[in-house]
Formats: structure tokens, C-alpha cells, sequence
């Protein structure tokens, strides 16, 4: 059994960093041709959560997985560690089917917040789960109410997943004032995304899912058996999974429906104390109501955890060198602190680290299977709420895979990929110019002054993330995708 060198380790996400100190195994690169029933490309969340679920299925299955780097090493371990569900996106879901196919993914998206604690609980998995609840803010006038559309559409259908909170009743929760209003849902949790994928790694492997690591794909095969080729071998295989995450952006089939942008985090030195006196020991974790959204949380060990979306955006969707390297954005999440909980805007910084999102136009993410092969499925485009999203993913695919009737396999999420953008390089170029306006209009509005027209206009293009920002739903009629 080899283990991970520790100069592979250094350069990585604080997640990973503790996680893998922990559990330093690596499983061998595959350097032979074999066979399976089921090859799984992709060591993340929903690649492993569609690993168990196919094996609890069906034991005798055999299924490979292969992952370019290390189980975890792309975003499932390095992003927030933000488990919420997907009840802020009602409209956009509605707009794909309708308001009762918008109500059910919600309805899943809340009990994978439970499922994900049971299964941690039923595994011996110490992912740091922590039901703390979460506050969706405004740390402007023109964010107030952001959260007011969904919750008063949701209410009609008997679900009311968050209450409205004052300026005071946060502060009370969080030790800051500086969030003039939010929505307080007590449902969701925070965990530690390191322990949570290298604990979903241990799972697939006790149940003899055959993973190996540092084994990318160059290409595979779109005809029937399939194969996949690696620089030291192959698999051929009856059924296919892509589970890629922003790495789709390279599979044509799969490009048009993403572009790939930076997400940066920075957790601080252990500050318990700290934290204890500003009266944020414990608290919600807090998002605000910006399209490219800041976030902040505690750690179960003191810390404090800062993110910020909006940073490095690919050419065609590449995911190169610059989504690997420490955050070039510290004073960024800095200056959010001050717009959000300024008494912690000078935390002692530990260490940084950023990824990418592969967002789509509607914020939500794609599942299927290919038109000219069915067995091959695929799920990606998670735009930077992907916890729980992956959850589901992995019964979804389940289905899909095993060609099951049943309603995962008719989610409103199992639809064809869509081109949401254009094409390169006006991709690139615009998305930079959307960016810029989005990062202009958010300044005017925290100085209490209107954007002009063109600004506007831009920003409005921008896809929702997270959340969506109240501007950019006033900006697009009802029905139609944010």
C-alpha cells in the first residue's frame, strides 16, 4: 500500500491538508487492461455517492473507478463546506417543469441534509456535521427581500423552509449588526468536506468498488462496449458515469451547458476565543444576497472560514494552473467581512486555497445520458451548491444506470445539456465583462447609489450561483431561467 508524499499534501485545501493526515492512503494508478460492469470517472462526491448507491443495489456489480488525482482533490475538497438545500432556487426549477416538480426537488434537497447525517452516523464518519442553520443576508438596502420571492411561492405549497429574521435578531445569532435583514433556515448544516469524501472513499472501498487514483482519462469510446483509455491502460465496460464536475468542460458533448469559474476560500488560525467574544462561538453560517456571494462560518476547532465566488474564469472551460495555487483574493474576502461582520475582518489568516465552479445558466446542474448511447450518464454543473445536490446525484444516476422507472429517473434535473452560453472566445470575453459589472454594480450598491443602465444590464446577465440576487430576478420576467 503506497500513502500520498507529503509535498503532495503542503499545496492543498485546509480540508484536505487535515483529512489526509489522517488517512494518507493511495490506492494505485491502473496499469493494466481490465474489464467491469460499471466505470465511474471521478473520485468526488457524486462519483463516489454513485458508487455506494450502485453497490448497495447490487453487491454483484463490478465497478471501477478512476480519478486523475486523488479521491477529494477537486472541489468536494475544497469548497465551503456549506450543506443547504436547494429551496432559494424555486423559480428556477419551476421554470424548467413547473411549481410541483420545483416543490419535490426541494422536498429531496432538504432530507439529503438528513440523509447525509444518517449515513455519516450509520459509517463511523466524523465529517463535523453541524446543524446550525444558516442565514441568507443582505449587507445592503438593495439585497433586502432577496430571499422574499421564494419563500412567499414555497408558502403557498404548505412549505415554509425559512423565517424572515430583523437586524437584531441576527446580530443575537451571529454577533453582528451589520446585516440589515435576512431569512434564517434552521435546517441546514456545516461539515468538514475532507473528512466527509475521504470518509465516502472508505465506504466504496469496504464494498469493493475498485478505485484508482492519479489515473486520468485521455479519452473513451462512444459506441458499445465502451472503452476508456488512461496513459497505462484501459477499461472496457458495459456502462459509463462522468461524474467530473468543472473537468466536463472538456467532453464536447458536455461543454456547452458550463463555464468554469474561481471559488476562493480562507480559513483562519484557531481563534476560539475570539470568536466567543464577538458572540459568533457557535453561530448560523451567514451568505449574502450578491450574485457572485461571500460566506462565512466557524470551524468545529475555532476557526473561521471565509468564501468568496466570482474570481478566475476558464478559456473553454480549461481548469488550469491558476485554480490550484493559494487565493489570490484574501482582501477581497477581507473587505466582505467588513461589509458583514467587520469586528472579524482582520482574522489571523492560516492559509487560502481556490477551485473551480462549473456554473450553468440556471444555476442548477445537468444529469442524463448520452443521446447516442444511453449507457453512458453524466451529472455536473453544481454552480457552487453542490453538497447536497450530490446526494441526490448519486440515486439519480443510480437510476439511470440501472435503467430503473422510478421517479429519480424522471427528476426535473434529467433533462438534455443546453447551450447557456456562447460560444468561444465571446464566452470568455463576455464573462469577464458580466464579471466587472457585477463587481461595479455590488459597489455602488453598498455606497446606497444606482448603477447606470449598461452596468445594469451586464450584470443581469450574470447565472445565479448559491442564491439569486434580488436585482437579477427583477431583471428577468417570471418563468423564465436566472
Amino acid at each position: 500500500m503506497s500513502t500520498i508524499a507529503p509535498a503532495d499534501v503542503a499545496w492543498r485545501s485546509h480540508w484536505l491538508q487535515q483529512s489526509l493526515r489522517d488517512d494518507p492512503d493511495l490506492a494505485p494508478p491502473l496499469n493494466d487492461d481490465i474489464r467491469a460492469d460499471i466505470c465511474i470517472v471521478g473520485g468526488g462526491f457524486l462519483g463516489l455517492w454513485t458508487a455506494i448507491r450502485l453497490k448497495e443495489a447490487d453487491p454483484s456489480l463490478d465497478v471501477v473507478m478512476l480519478e486523475k488525482d486523488i479521491c477529494g482533490g477537486g472541489v468536494s475538497g475544497r469548497n465551503s463546506g456549506m450543506l443547504l438545500s436547494a429551496w432559494t432556487k424555486f423559480r428556477t426549477i419551476a421554470a424548467l417543469q413547473n411549481d410541483g416538480a420545483a416543490v419535490r426537488l426541494i422536498d429531496q434537497s432538504n432530507d439529503a441534509i438528513d440523509g447525509i447525517e444518517r449515513f455519516c452516523a450509520e459509517n463511523g464518519i466524523d465529517c463535523w456535521f453541524d446543524r446550525v442553520g444558516w442565514i441568507w443576508g443582505a449587507t445592503c438596502a438593495a439585497q433586502v427581500g432577496a430571499w422574499q420571492d421564494a419563500l412567499e411561492k414555497l408558502a403557498k405549497y404548505g412549505r415554509r423552509p425559512a423565517r424572515s429574521v430583523t437586524r437584531d435578531e441576527i446580530a443575537a445569532m451571529s454577533g453582528t449588526s451589520a446585516h440589515l435583514a435576512g431569512a434564517f433556515d434552521a435546517s441546514a448544516a456545516t461539515i468538514h468536506p475532507g473528512y466527509l469524501v475521504r470518509g465516502l472513499r472508505k465506504v466504496a472501498r469496504a464494498a469493493a468498488v475498485r478505485i484508482y487514483e492519479k489515473t486520468p482519462m485521455r479519452r473513451f469510446s462512444r459506441g458499445s462496449p465502451i472503452a476508456v483509455e488512461t496513459p497505462g491502460g484501459s477499461v472496457r465496460c458495459r456502462k459509463l458515469v462522468l461524474a467530473l464536475n468543472a473537468w466536463s468542460a472538456a467532453v464536447p458533448e458536455l461543454a456547452p451547458g458550463i463555464f468554469n469559474i474561481s471559488s476562493d476560500d480562507a480559513v483562519s488560525k484557531p481563534m476560539p476565543e475570539r470568536l466567543e467574544a464577538v458572540g459568533y462561538r457557535r453561530g448560523p453560517l451567514m451568505i449574502d444576497s450578491r450574485v457572485f456571494v461571500s460566506g462565512y462560518r466557524v470551524t468545529r476547532d475555532g476557526r473561521l472560514l471565509v468564501g468568496v465566488t466570482g474570481g478566475h474564469i476558464g478559456f473553454g472551460g480549461i481548469v488550469d494552473g491558476r485554480f490550484d495555487r493559494p487565493s489570490p483574493r484574501v482582501e477581497a474576502m477581507r473587505e466582505a467581512l467588513r461589509q458583514g461582520h467587520p469586528a472579524l475582518a482582520d482574522f489571523p489568516l492560516e492559509t487560502s486555497w481556490n477551485g473551480p465552479i462549473d456554473r450553468t445558466s440556471t444555476g442548477l446542474p445537468f444529469f442524463g445520458t448520452f443521446p447516442r448511447n444511453p449507457d453512458i450518464a453524466f451529472g455536473y454543473g453544481f454552480s457552487g451548491n453542490g453538497i447536497g445536490m450530490t446526494f441526490i446525484g448519486g440515486k439519480l444516476l443510480t437510476s439511470l444506470v440501472l435503467g430503473r422507472d422510478d421517479s429519480w429517473r424522471d427528476s426535473v434535473l434529467v433533462r438534455p445539456v443546453s447551450r447557456g452560453f456562447p460560444p468561444e472566445p465571446f464566452r470568455f470575453v463576455g464573462a469577464h465583462l458580466v464579471r466587472s459589472a457585477v463587481r461595479r454594480r455590488d459597489r455602488l450598491e453598498h455606497r446606497n447609489q444606482r448603477p447606470d443602465g449598461l452596468t445594469a444590464w451586464l450584470a443581469g446577465l450574470a447565472p445565479s450561483g448559491v442564491t439569486p440576487s434580488k436585482a437579477n430576478q427583477a431583471q428577468r420576467p417570471e418563468g423564465s431561467s436566472e
